[in-house]
């Protein structure tokens, strides 16, 4: 722990270097020289560097686009060939095959974890190399072969069953192609911190295809603030991407559902679960900062992937719902399609394997993952409520629930109702339960828990001066 502590301090004494420099944000830039000047974020196209930062957006959502398209055919030829069924739904393929191909399938997944281990690197797992830090505290560099590795190395396990997003890949392909890009336009520091954000939200854009839920993403949760002069290069990228990925894969929405009317016993659900929600995501996203503190070294990261994943694969054989990122089981919570004694038991099983999996040191997103925590905790209370006050679809209520949890999670309730809205279709139908749950499970989040999903790997001392580098300086 001592290292650990100890390179905290490190990144955080460079933060505070890079924030004194006046390197934290383009608005907070000074004016004056030239050097200043182009180390600021362009609003307009007359601004000293503008025309090379612009293209460079347009280059980094064309190669997210790409980037996420690949990735994507890639993850569902896996599935296809490792369940023998359909490459986009792994919850039927692993329901309609045998018991030993459940096992024989996850232990093949610790097996590629671990040659991938190997052939990536030092790395102790994929998921070290961490978006977040490099933003925040790396000026958005990445070490872009050992990124990229752990991005397929990611989807090829998540297309085995390992419970894990698949969102991390073209996540971290998003910011790998960003840096490149800043490198070769010679962009500032602060230039680059911002792109690589983009870049990451513009291959989550492109793999869902939520072009305006991935920029506020970029933004309001991996770049921490919501600048107008910031937005335009955000919506640019993500919409350029989503476009491109468009050429591959469909434009459809990922969550089928029909459109859910509100009524007045939704409206009181969500002020009750709201908190409720929030109190689920800070256990949800300390047990993920505990798994990382606690994944295994030496030989030890070795052999757990094998034993992590084995047991998922014998746990999957009468719950095969543990399997991917969740997304199927999520369609079926969101349409109404899941038992209340099923719900329990998957609140329990899903996010304990996805934690499980992260802690033997399987590369993976976080994602999808919170998501189905949510849909199926809102799932559950809602069956519940309704003994008490029917009249409402309970499919509403893991709609709700699922967004209020994603809010919490990634401390970002503005990108999580959009993401919610482009995920599944729908605008209106849920949308004031939906603020209801949002606003309250993300209050009570943030009063107990500083971190999300997506810092929980930082240090004490690296979130508390990204918080001081998230508050705006004083006047």
């Amino acid at each position: 722990m001592e290292p650990r502590r100890h390179r905290g301090r490190l990144r955080a004494r460079d933060a505070r270097r890079f924030r004194h420099a006046g390197g934290v944000s383009g608005e907070q830039t000074p004016a004056g020289g030239a050097g200043q000047s182009r180390g600021r974020i362009p609003a307009t196209l007359v601004q000293p560097g503008a025309v090379e930062f612009w293209l460079a957006v347009i280059v980094i959502g064309m190669g997210a686009g790409f980037g996420a398209a690949a990735l994507t055919r890639l993850l569902e030829l896996v599935q296809s060939l490792m369940w023998h069924g359909s490459g986009t739904d792994i919850l039927a393929a692993a329901a309609a095959v045998g018991a030993w191909r459940h096992v024989l399938v996850l232990l093949g997944a610790g097996l590629v974890t671990v040659g991938g281990q190997l052939l990536i690197g030092r790395l102790t797992s994929g998921n070290n190399i961490d978006l977040t830090e490099a933003i925040w505290f790396r000026a958005g560099r990445v070490p872009k072969w050992r990124t990229f590795g752990s991005a397929v190395l990611s989807i090829l396990i998540v297309g085995m069953g390992a419970a894990l997003g698949r969102e991390g890949a073209p996540k971290q392909t998003g910011g790998v192609i960003a840096n490149a890009v800043s490198d070769r336009a010679r962009l500032s520091d602060e230039e680059r911190r911002f792109l690589v954000a983009c870049g990451a939200g513009a291959g989550m854009a492109a793999a869902y295809g939520v072009p305006v839920g991935g920029a506020l993403f970029a933004l309001e949760v991996l770049r921490g603030v919501l600048a107008l002069r910031l937005v335009l290069p955000a919506l640019l990228a993500s919409l350029i991407a989503t476009a491109v990925s468009w050429i591959a894969l469909p434009d459809a929405p990922t969550y089928h559902i029909a459109a859910y009317p509100t009524s007045a016993s939704a409206v009181v659900w969500a002020l009750v679960v709201g908190p409720v929600a929030g109190l689920v995501s800070v256990g949800f996203v300390r047990a993920i900062a505990w798994a990382d503190r606690n994944k295994p070294k030496g030989r030890g990261r070795f052999v757990a992937p094998l034993l992590a994943l084995g047991l998922l694969g014998i746990v999957s054989i009468p719950f095969p719902q543990v399997l991917g990122n969740g997304k199927d089981v999520s369609e079926l919570a969101f349409t109404g399609q899941v038992a209340l004694p099923l719900l329990l038991m998957l609140l329990v099983l899903r996010p304990a394997a996805t934690v499980m999996c992260l802690g033997s040191g399987a590369p993976g997103g976080l994602f999808t993952p919170s998501l189905t925590v949510g849909a199926l905790l809102g799932g559950a209370l809602g069956r519940a409520w309704l003994l008490l006050w029917p009249g409402a679809p309970a499919g509403l209520f893991a709609v709700v629930g699922a967004g209020a949890v994603l809010a919490a999670t990634t401390q970002g309730p503005i990108s999580a109702v959009v993401l919610m809205w482009e995920l599944t279709g729908e605008d209106r139908s849920f949308i004031v339960p939906l603020l209801l749950a949002v606003a309250g499970a993300t209050l009570v989040a943030r009063t107990i828990e500083p971190r999300s999903i997506y810092d929980a790997r930082l240090t004490d001392a690296e979130v508390r001066e990204r918080q001081r580098m998230r508050e705006p300086p004083p006047r």
